[in-house]
């Protein structure tokens, strides 16, 4: 079974295209990764459909970086960091 962060970045590279290996926690989402707003739609309605959740766009948007993200969905679903 793959970890909240595997499932994570594999939506994000799905979504964009960006080959997984790419993205880590570190990744700023717009800087290092260039993702505009279509794509932050995109990658937001994954995640929710994906674990369950409803993702405010506004929480969303102060998410800046992958970690922030994982961060977020882990929390959502209540999942500990490992």
């Amino acid at each position: 079974m793959k970890t909240v962060d595997e499932r994570v970045i594999n939506i994000i590279s799905e979504v964009s295209g960006i080959k997984k290996e790419l993205i880590n926690p570190e990744k700023h989402l717009s800087d290092d990764l260039e993702l505009d707003s279509f794509d932050s739609i995109s990658i937001l309605t994954a995640l929710e459909e994906s674990f369950g959740i409803n993702i405010s766009d506004e929480t969303y948007d102060e998410c800046n970086t992958v970690g922030e993200v994982i961060k977020y969905v882990r929390r959502a679903i209540g999942v500990v960091a490992a």
